[in-house]
């Protein structure tokens, strides 16, 4: 059975397509990837949250549409390879209403301040049980590592042993260092804390509201995923079709075509994997942990698979600057190891079925 979207979703996707083709096209979205300090662009965020955009997940009664919705516009995100903190703004937005803190999350979700989740403490892909930052005194104090665009934020989200802090931007700006990666269009920034903040969820509260966040920001990751591996292989294709070996296209090649086949089965994998998660975030909560989990454990590697088979399709020019291929593969090998590494998605998974 070929799952399709509703036609309100259909619509969603398609606007949204359009929407990004004209503001934030591959070829013009490059400079601010590879020069600007920010990374994105502040105004066409903005704009996303007037169109509203970073209230998918809030309830419907708040502009909210829900899991499928996500991935529908996500997907197309990542087909442009989309700059930006929008899928942790996303995020953040959905912290701050389940939290119960709503002036920031307004403000949030309008596009009027950039809130990020503060969480990670250390360099590998595992993280202690309990966090080091503390909050104490109205002040919190304590490190945090690559936070998404953690310098460029208005207010981050801290997650201390006390629970979840909010705490807005200082007036001499954060104390961050750049913690760059092989994605250039990523922002990484590593935090040293020790300044004033409010709290908006105890550790009890923080748990839930930060096992929803972990379980939403699995899926949209393979939502971005997915788009990125889907646009790469339509680029891998078209260029195929276009490259002459004596004398003929490539793509005539039989063992050329054995190759694309397998990248559209990766595809169509991580498809089917991450719309049922979609469809069970919104109907059957019972099982969206889990689903969602599978859908990162399949979509990272699935994703990392046809983006480097895209770059070695384009032969030598795939590995060159002026050519996109690397950016794509760039991107999901950063996407495979955040929101849950890909060993820590099949961890979650057996846990959730007991085995």
């Amino acid at each position: 059975m070929r799952f399709q979207l509703d036609e309100d979703l259909a619509l969603l996707k398609s606007s949204t397509r359009e929407l990004l083709e004209k503001e934030s096209p591959l070829a013009d979205t490059r400079s601010l990837m590879e020069d600007s300090p920010e990374g994105f662009s502040k105004a066409l965020h903005g704009k996303l949250g007037g169109l509203g955009y970073l209230s998918l997940l809030l309830p419907p009664e708040q502009g909210g549409m829900g899991a499928l919705a996500l991935v529908a516009v996500l997907s197309e995100m990542g087909r442009v390879a989309f700059p930006g903190p929008f899928l942790d703004a996303v995020l953040a937005v959905r912290a701050l209403g389940d939290a119960g803190e709503s002036r920031w999350r307004d403000r949030a979700a309008a596009g009027e301040a950039l809130v990020v989740l503060a969480r990670r403490e250390s360099v590998g892909t595992g993280e202690p049980a309990e966090p080091s930052a503390r909050f104490r005194n109205g002040s919190v104090r304590g490190t945090k590592l690559f936070v998404p665009f953690g310098a460029q934020a208005d207010a981050l989200l801290v997650e201390t042993r006390e629970g979840l802090a909010l705490v807005p931007r200082p007036d001499a700006g954060w104390n961050a260092k750049a913690m760059p990666t092989l994605d250039h269009a990523q922002r990484f920034a590593e935090i040293d804390l020790n300044e004033r903040a409010e709290p908006i969820a105890d550790r009890e509260g923080a748990s839930r509201v930060l096992a929803t966040v972990d379980r939403l920001g699995a899926l949209g990751a393979s939502a971005l995923l997915l788009g990125l591996a889907e646009r790469a292989l339509e680029m891998a294709v078209a260029y195929m079709k276009e490259r002459q070996a004596f004398g003929v296209p490539v793509a005539s090649f039989q063992a050329l075509q054995h190759r694309a086949a397998d990248m559209l089965v990766q595809v169509e994998g991580a498809r089917s994997a991450t719309l049922r998660a979609a469809w069970a975030t919104d109907f059957d909560p019972e099982s969206a942990a889990y689903l969602s989990a599978v859908a990162k454990a399949w979509s990272g590697p699935a994703a990392r698979r046809v983006c480097g088979e895209a770059l070695q399709m384009h032969g030598g020019v795939g590995f060159t600057w002026e050519y996109d291929p690397h950016i794509y593969l760039k991107r999901t090998k950063t996407l495979e190891q955040f929101y849950g590494s890909t060993r820590s998605q099949l961890e979650a998974a057996l846990r959730a079925r007991r085995i």
